[in-house]
């Protein structure tokens, strides 16, 4: 198993969910976060109104910016799949598509049932 963690622009969680939903892959943990890359930030990012024109023009000038995390635990065949479906959604060629990490996963064990494995995840 693997676990994909994926950090993306707000603006694309809708259309990366339902992509993954079509996919099969309706199961995900997603919070709100905080952050920023090498570039530091990008002003068009936020969500909130800058009322310094100046600052319009500055990239940087901010320490985080709001993303999405998502994360979600698939079988290891299926793990490239996954991963390229939220690149198709999420690349624009801009600064801040975001990143894709792809982990094993050792175990996994839903506690309702104690079902073990893949047989916990699907």
């Amino acid at each position: 198993m693997k676990e994909i963690i994926a950090i993306i622009r707000p603006n694309k969680m809708a259309a990366t969910k339902e992509v993954l939903t079509v996919l099969g892959f309706p199961a995900m943990t997603a919070h709100r976060v905080m952050g920023r890359g090498k570039q530091k930030a990008i002003i068009d990012e936020v969500s909130f109104e800058i009322q310094k024109e100046e600052l319009h023009k500055k990239e940087g000038s901010m320490r985080y910016i709001p993303k999405r995390l998502m994360m979600l635990i698939v079988p290891d065949e299926d793990a490239s799949l996954v991963v390229e479906a939220i690149m198709r959604v999420n690349q624009t060629g801009q600064i801040g598509d975001g990143k894709i990490f792809v982990c094993p996963v050792d175990e996994a064990i839903r506690v309702r049932t104690k079902e073990k494995g893949e047989e916990a995840i699907t």
